[in-house]
Order: structure tokens, then sequence, then C-alpha cells
């Protein structure tokens, strides 16, 4: 670039010399004013140009789904929501029989569910936040965030057979069949008195 202005320059000293000075520096004028609006066009085309090209933050690639850490994230708020469920009066008593007998069956009625999807359509899966308290059955619901539809719930009955005291009925059911079905987990002995309801605290003394 300095080497063109100091070539136009010496293209402007040597015509004023040749002419005998008819012709002056301010007649050649032209010339870098042509010169310059060449300058400016071609940095006007090469900004434009730039304004085309995507930059790197909105070319950002997406992180690739993936499926494992996915599932792994819902296995975790299933058993959460379990503890959740059995509250401060219940989980001490069964606690440890839940994650032994229960939640590794329900882990696999879960990966059997995710088999069904494909990724674009798994990751549209989500949660409930919170499991019912009371003696509701809800333990959590797995549905499709997008049209808020139930995929599977996992829910835990109080039985009480006659004369055998008062049981856990863990169990789901699908979409495939509008809930209908009732599909056993496991059961988990209580006790003869009746359990306390879900989600129960522990008074403070």
């Amino acid at each position: 670039m300095k080497a063109a202005v100091w070539f136009r320059k010496s293209l402007v000293i040597l015509v004023s010399v040749l002419t005998f000075g008819l012709v002056t520096p301010s007649d050649l004028s032209w010339l870098a004013e042509a010169d310059s609006l060449k300058d400016t066009k071609k940095g006007l085309v090469e900004e434009e140009g730039l304004a085309y090209l995507p930059s790197q933050n909105s070319t950002e690639l997406k992180e690739e789904f993936n499926r494992e850490e996915f599932l792994s994230g819902i296995l975790n708020k299933a058993e959460e929501n379990a503890f959740m469920k059995f509250g401060e009066k219940i989980n001490p008593k069964i606690g440890d029989e839940f994650k032994m007998a229960i939640l590794p069956k329900m882990e696999e009625a879960i990966t059997e569910m995710a088999e069904q999807f494909p990724d674009e359509k798994l990751q549209q899966l989500t949660i409930t936040e919170q499991p019912s308290a009371g003696r509701a059955e809800k333990i959590f619901h797995i549905y499709d965030s997008i049209s808020g539809k139930d995929i599977i719930r996992f829910h835990v009955r109080q039985e009480n057979p006659p004369l055998e005291g008062y049981w856990f009925d863990f169990h789901y059911h699908t979409h495939h069949d509008s809930f209908a079905t009732h599909y056993n987990i496991g059961k988990i002995y209580w006790d003869k008195n009746t359990p306390p309801e879900w989600t129960s605290k522990q008074r403070l003394s």
C-alpha cells in the first residue's frame, strides 16, 4: 500500500517536469481522487462480504445429545422423587429395601421405555417435579414436554390385606393402553399399624 502511494506521487512529479509545468499537480488531482474512490469501493465490498460471513458465535454447534447422560438425569430424579414421597417418617423404615428391591426394577422399566424413542423424541421427555402427598399414589410421571401428555406413570399404593398389616405396592402404567394395566414392580411391608401419610415430616419435640 505504501509503495502504491509513493508511485502515484512520483508519477505526478514526473508529469509536471515533462510538461514543463503546463500540467500542475492540482490538474492531476483526479488521479488521486480516482484511486481514493477505488479504495473506498474496495473497502465497502470487503465489509459487505464480511457482513455475510457468519460470526463464530452464531455458528457454534449445539452440544450433541448424550442419551446416557439424559437417561441418568431422569433416573436420579426418579430416585429423588421416591424419597421425597416417603418423607421423614416412612423413609427410615423402608428406604434401604426400596433401593435394593424396587429402585432397580423401576430403572429397568424407565430404560425400556426410553428405548422406544429416537434421540429427537427422547430429549423432549421430562419428569414431574413433585410427588403426591397424603394418601395419593403418584410418585412421578414421565411426560412429553411438547404435547404435555404422560408417557409412563409410577405409583405406590398402600394396601391392607386382612390380618396381614400394611404393604406398599409399587407399580406403573403406560400410555400404550391409556394407563389401564397395572404393571407390578414389587411390595414392601410396613407393619400392623396404619402408615403415616406420604411426605410426612418428623415433629420437632
